[in-house]
């Protein structure tokens, strides 16, 4: 059956899956002692904060976002898992009637106020002492100290890394579903570079790729695109609402795009292209193109299982310093060469800053390798490849061509 005509009446992933990853979450829990956790998450038309709880339960909310508060609603878009070892997950959300055969978890309770309906949660268990708090980084202020008002005796403990940890490493049926989206992501950016290269509209190149996504059943987030050599073609798309401009690039224009978000059942992907408009690039255009993907290619070819993330940092030094000699606007604001991949971006960050000696790549992550090039006079050019983690070295799951002539 071709990919796009695949349906998931009771979602994506069977049962099993998240049984697994809960027992994932307890031995976890066990082990930096918490006897129970509570995970924040937002979803409501979010994607990027809904990585721990959909994770765990396959909830999406249905309204539209993080709406104002008001006397019937309180902290609108935002629900939240309570973990107990032993036990099923405890969702609380505003979704009033729940989809059983989309959503897993144990007992679901509907609120207008989920930070109330988790306190009164918390009452409930009689829960004194430390609780572990996943999500500081997701939860507004306000919220958490409405919270920390309403439970008295619970001390908090911040560990936005407690779910993050047991999400690093893929399952097999993780692996299948990045290899699905690798196939959806690679021929939507197949199509947005065939528009570019022919001259389109870059709107319509964007719209040409988005029809791929979603007839496929899938999402994204963003479709920059940028080209040309003016003052503009620095940044890292043209127009900075919605990233593609209402016109085409010029025969002999160097081109940029990504395509990336929550591309196949909100896990996210992020491929990126470069190439001129119309082909036939000059010897400095087809040397930018060259050398800057040299960088990215250093990534490609030095991550295996086992490797040192700073390892692989040296690798890319080293290229850095033979090709990349001018500034470039986008190698400033994503000082790095690559990320693991999940539900949004995740460790390890390929930059000597984020790691530590111990951080390697280990086989079953996903991850991408990426690089950005600016030379005067030239242009600007970026790439990223997307990737899983095997014992020899990597398996890549982005397979839009690379070069364009």
């Amino acid at each position: 059956m071709a990919l796009e005509r695949q349906n998931y009446p009771d979602g994506y992933f069977p049962v099993s899956e998240y049984h697994a990853r809960w027992k994932k979450i307890h031995k976890e829990m066990k082990k930096r002692k918490y006897d129970i956790a509570i995970i924040w998450g937002k979803t409501a038309g979010h994607y990027e904060r809904a990585l721990e709880t959909l994770w765990l339960t396959n909830y999406y909310s249905e309204h539209s976002g993080q709406e104002p508060d008001s006397p019937i609603w309180n902290a609108r878009g935002f629900c939240c898992v309570i973990m107990e070892p032993g036990k099923e997950p405890e969702l609380h959300a505003d979704t009033n009637n729940l989809r059983r055969n989309m959503v897993r978890c144990g007992k679901y309770h509907y609120s207008d106020d989920p930070v109330e309906s988790v306190a009164k949660a918390l009452k409930r268990r009689k829960v004194q002492g430390q609780v572990a708090f996943v999500g500081s980084d997701c939860l507004p202020v306000k919220y958490a100290k409405q919270l920390e008002a309403m439970t008295p005796g619970i001390e908090y403990h911040y560990d936005d890394d407690l779910v993050r940890e047991c999400r690093r490493i893929k399952s097999p049926r993780e692996l299948d579903m990045y290899r699905e989206c690798g196939q959806i992501v690679s021929s939507a950016l197949y199509r947005l570079c065939d528009g570019l290269y022919a001259g389109k509209i870059a709107a319509e190149a964007a719209a040409d790729a988005a029809h791929e996504i979603v007839r496929r059943g899938g999402w994204w987030l963003r479709i920059p695109i940028n080209f040309g050599k003016d003052k503009e073609s620095v940044y890292f798309e043209r127009d900075n609402m919605y990233g593609y401009p209402q016109y085409a690039p010029q025969k002999g224009d160097i081109c940029r795009t990504w395509i990336y978000g929550p591309i196949h059942q909100g896990y996210w992907i992020d491929p990126g292209r470069s190439l001129v408009c119309g082909g036939n690039p000059s010897k400095a255009q087809k040397s930018l193109i060259e050398d800057s993907y040299a960088i990215t290619e250093a990534v490609l070819n030095s991550v295996k299982h086992g490797i040192k993330v700073l390892d692989v940092v040296k690798e890319v030094d080293k290229v850095k310093k033979r090709v990349a000699k001018e500034y470039d606007h986008s190698a400033e604001q994503w000082p790095y060469n690559g990320h693991g991949n999940g539900l949004l971006w995740e460790h390890p960050i390929i930059n000597k800053d984020c790691v530590t000696d111990a951080d390697k790549f280990e086989e079953g992550m996903v991850a991408s390798a990426e690089s950005f090039m600016t030379r005067k006079g030239v242009g600007s050019v970026g790439w990223e490849q997307n990737y899983i983690v095997t014992k020899t070295g990597i398996e890549l799951i982005t397979t839009t061509p690379v070069y364009w002539y």
